[in-house]
């Protein structure tokens, strides 16, 4: 009878682990395929090479140009690309269950709008990457905080009156990031602004990958150390304080590390949206709402994700096309299709 009972947590154990063995794999997979595409040819036998001459020595049998394009250029976008897919889905798995709405994500709550017009604020400025990501970062924490502030004075339902402010919010910043525009230099500002806003990976350096790892790391790690906790978030006030949890302390915690996370992805990649809506919703199918499984997959399936935006992004046409174009291409779609399904996707 004991047997019995056990069995099907050990099977959805089996079952999760199993996912996550795939999803490892096939982003292994793409990682190593990643390098190989591109204008510039590198074989994905040098590939590994080259990699692999990093960590012990190797005969070099690859040209200095191919070194080049696989270390200075294809490494530090692809990392990034991954890092940036990753803290986005955990970003918007965080902000779902806290706000127990289906709808709650980076860019809804105002963070993303936040943190592009403290970059577009910083580029007008003549700040260098360091300030730019610094000020978008600030800006972020203090549009989220005044989200807070304006929903926790709404009448009705708090989490609606949060989600609205958001709205009202973002719309109040993109405002203030057009007229930014509006005053830019039409010769550098703008198009640096632009180009921003559009999202993209196409500058990325190893330097802007060191840059973003200290922040996404203090976001991350706190929200999958806490992940069996937040599942208490769903619960009532008082159902989760008589377990002995501080619901208030929670909360903010969480919703600091999301916004961490938000405003260092969209820091170091421009405005990418979609990402932290689709792929929770994405995952939510395949694991259920338990934050323990919900939200390692949503990171591993958000690095995958937006990997393989990028590598369609830098090969599709002869110009290379923003990031953020393509994710709301495929996330708007998806979203859509899966708000008119008939059964619940909450």
């Amino acid at each position: 009878m004991q047997m019995h009972h056990q069995h099907p947590a050990a099977m959805s154990r089996r079952r999760f682990a199993a996912l996550m063995a795939g999803l490892g794999a096939a982003l292994a997979a793409l990682f190593m395929l990643s390098f190989v595409l591109g204008r510039y040819d590198v074989p994905l036998a040098q590939v590994g090479r080259i990699l692999l001459s990093r960590v012990i020595p190797l005969e070099q049998t690859w040209s200095s140009g191919m070194q080049a394009v696989v270390l200075s250029i294809r490494l530090p976008r692809i990392v990034l690309a991954m890092l940036v897919g990753a803290c986005l889905s955990l970003a918007g798995t965080a902000y779902q269950s806290v706000f127990n709405n289906p709808m709650a994500a980076p860019d809804i709550l105002g963070a993303s709008s936040g943190a592009c017009f403290g970059a577009a604020l910083a580029i007008l400025l003549g700040f260098g990457k360091g300030g730019t990501t610094a000020l978008a970062f600030a800006m972020s924490m203090a549009t989220v905080a005044l989200v807070f502030i304006i929903g926790k004075r709404t009448r009705g339902a708090r989490t609606v009156g949060i989600l609205l402010a958001g709205v009202m919010v973002s719309s109040l910043f993109s405002s203030a990031t057009s007229y930014l525009k509006l005053i830019a230099d039409p010769g550098d500002e703008l198009p640096a602004i632009t180009y921003w806003l559009m999202g993209s990976l196409a500058s990325a350096r190893g330097s802007d990958v060191r840059f973003a790892l200290i922040p996404m790391a203090l976001g991350a790690l706190p929200l999958l150390l806490m992940r069996w906790q937040i599942n208490l978030l769903t619960l009532s006030e008082e159902e989760a304080e008589s377990m002995g949890v501080n619901t208030v302390l929670l909360r903010a915690l969480v919703i600091l590390c999301a916004t961490l996370l938000t405003a260092a992805s969209v820091a170091a990649s421009g405005m990418i949206g979609w990402v932290g809506l689709v792929i929770p919703h994405l995952c939510r199918k395949l694991t259920g709402s338990d934050c323990r499984r919900l939200l390692p997959a949503s990171a591993v399936m958000g690095a995958l994700f937006l990997l393989l935006v990028d590598n369609v992004s830098r090969n599709l046409a002869a110009t290379e096309i923003p990031i953020g174009i393509l994710t709301a291409f495929v996330g708007a779609p998806f979203f859509i299709f899966l708000m008119t399904r008939k059964e619940h996707v909450w």
